[in-house]
């Protein structure tokens, strides 16, 4: 949908400038777009009839740029996406929630440890979104993507919260089932019925 929606914004387009705006955007940080897939998703985009190849030129020595323009059938799948994503709820994969569901495996101590530097971690991101903002960063942005930093910093804030309040209550032996424990066991399902 990325590469789909700014050959449409900015067509006709050179691959290196769809490049360049994605990482302008920071898009490999938050829409998991790598910077070195993005021509071979062009070709594929090209291949499946949603873009088409309008020129290719070479100037000098450096490497032939093609230049690209959304197709009727690439529009309608960009619109497609865009609407599905906007009225859709998907479920967000996050390989944190794998690693949360073995909490147990992990020793009390080391768990309070890596919940709170999970929240170091998202103080980190937070201070790094306010300081370019202090620095008028975002005030070169228009108001829609300013509002998503601000999405970013309240999830984040939301977790940070979660963070301090599972930390703490692991620290204290609340809720906590001892590791190594088979889930048929006796002393798992005396956990199970503290926690219900």
């Amino acid at each position: 949908m990325m590469i789909l929606g700014l050959v449409n914004w900015m067509q006709p387009v050179h691959g290196y400038d769809v490049r360049r705006e994605l990482l302008s955007w920071s898009a490999d940080k938050w829409a998991n777009v790598q910077p070195g897939s993005i021509y071979h998703a062009l070709r594929k985009l090209t291949e499946e009839g949603l873009l088409r190849e309008v020129t290719t030129e070479q100037v000098g020595s450096r490497p032939a740029r093609t230049t690209y323009e959304i197709t009727p059938k690439g529009q309608d799948e960009f619109d497609n996406l865009l609407r599905g994503y906007w009225w859709e709820m998907k479920t967000v994969t996050d390989p944190f929630f794998a690693a949360l569901s073995f909490l147990p495996a992990l020793p009390r101590e080391e768990a309070v440890a890596a919940l709170r530097n999970r929240v170091a971690q998202l103080r980190v991101a937070n201070e790094t979104v306010q300081a370019a903002a202090e620095k008028g960063w975002l005030r070169e942005k228009p108001p829609h993507v300013t509002w998503m930093w601000e999405l970013m910093v309240a999830r984040n804030e939301g977790e940070i919260a979660w963070c301090e309040r599972v930390a703490g209550l692991v620290e204290s032996g609340v809720s906590y089932l001892p590791a190594k424990l088979p889930p048929a066991s006796e002393e798992w399902e005396k956990w199970r019925q503290q926690v219900e």
